[in-house]
């Protein structure tokens, strides 16, 4: 029940912060929001203040923010109105909120205390004729940094190394005699199975439980740093994909859930991170140029600016957004009944 509650909660956070940045954004503006909803119709109650009806609705995969004129310059005070620049703001706000949302997140977990087994890293084993080994890398070395970063415990090794793929690292080593040297490795994109990007194996000496707790003006630069990060280790997951002809994992609300089930036993940091990295991927997927996401509309908008102000009917742009929310709402169900096959299979997306 905890874990459902966790999925709910993080689901209506991510949703409500980037229909709020589209509203923030659109009263900033001077733009008439005639609805902020919550999940898709049919509606179940919606109460209105001034201008505004706030409405909840049954289906809740999402949610929108209904202004005046969406698509027809011809009403006044409507976002079609309205010059390129404002309309560009107001469509990518609320993935901006999104990508706003994990330097919270993660600041606040910095702050909240947390449990970490730390030690000294340690080369056990160095794999032939791998970027460790070239790099001079040797067994007995202790890892003490990575790119100025301390290191605590193998976690941290591996973190840093999955920023680092492609790109040359810096490791500071300590040597078993006392001496330190740095070391400049290279991670493999995609390495000979079992090997690792750099191509070694790591024990944890002098292994300890330790409580972990940063002051606030610590933890923002720290969650700034993490989120920073998180966009990286996107892309390189990205590019490792494609590199090495990998299918891609696709996942609806249903697979999502069980994630969240998953990662929620785990405890409360892993979780809020787990968070982070759905708002941050919510952000980046709603700006895909796919009609009746934000950044179908966003098309439509530089599309306008590239023929020098000459718009598509309101009408064709209407029916282009109904056809991708169909399909959109399509792909939802397909994706969801398969994201239940593998449920029932007792199968999991971490395997």
């Amino acid at each position: 029940m905890l874990a459902i509650l966790s999925f709910i909660i993080i689901l209506v956070l991510a949703i409500f912060v980037h229909e709020l940045g589209h509203f923030l954004a659109a009263k900033a503006m001077g733009i008439k929001v005639l609805e902020f909803g919550f999940g898709y119709p049919p509606r179940l109650v919606a109460v209105k203040r001034g201008e505004t009806e706030y409405s909840l609705n049954l289906l809740p995969l999402g949610g929108f923010v209904r202004m005046a004129g969406e698509e027809d310059p011809r009403e006044r005070g409507g976002l079609a109105a309205r010059r390129i620049a404002p309309r560009l703001l107001v469509l990518s706000a609320g993935s901006i909120m999104n990508m706003l949302l994990p330097v919270v997140l993660f600041s606040l977990a910095f702050i909240i205390p947390n449990e970490v087994v730390v030690g000294q890293v340690v080369i056990e084993q160095v794999v032939p004729d791998s970027p460790a080994q070239s790099a001079g890398i040797e067994p007995g070395d202790t890892i003490l940094m990575v790119n100025d970063r301390p290191v605590q415990n193998n976690g941290d090794v591996v973190y840093s190394t999955e920023l680092n793929l492609g790109s040359e690292m810096r490791v500071l080593l300590q040597k078993p005699d006392g001496s330190q040297r740095v070391a400049r490795v290279t991670p493999r994109w995609n390495p000979p199975q079992g090997q690792g990007p750099l191509g070694i194996v790591m024990r944890l000496d002098g292994a300890q439980t330790v409580t972990e707790a940063y002051p606030v003006w610590e933890a923002v630069p720290l969650g700034l740093r993490r989120s920073a990060d998180m966009f990286t280790l996107i892309k390189n997951g990205l590019v490792s994909m494609v590199r090495s002809g990998a299918s891609p994992v696709v996942t609806g609300p249903v697979g999502i859930a069980q994630i969240t089930t998953e990662v929620a036993q785990g405890g409360l940091h892993p979780l809020m991170s787990w968070a982070a990295f759905l708002s941050l991927n919510l952000g980046i997927l709603n700006l895909l140029p796919f009609p009746a996401l934000d950044g179908g509309r966003l098309f439509f908008v530089l599309l306008e600016g590239v023929r020098r102000g000459k718009r598509i009917s309101p009408e064709k742009e209407k029916l282009v957004h109904l056809i991708g929310f169909v399909l959109l709402i399509t792909l939802i169900v397909v994706i969801s009944y398969f994201d239940v096959l593998r449920i029932i299979r007792g199968e999991s997306l971490f395997q």
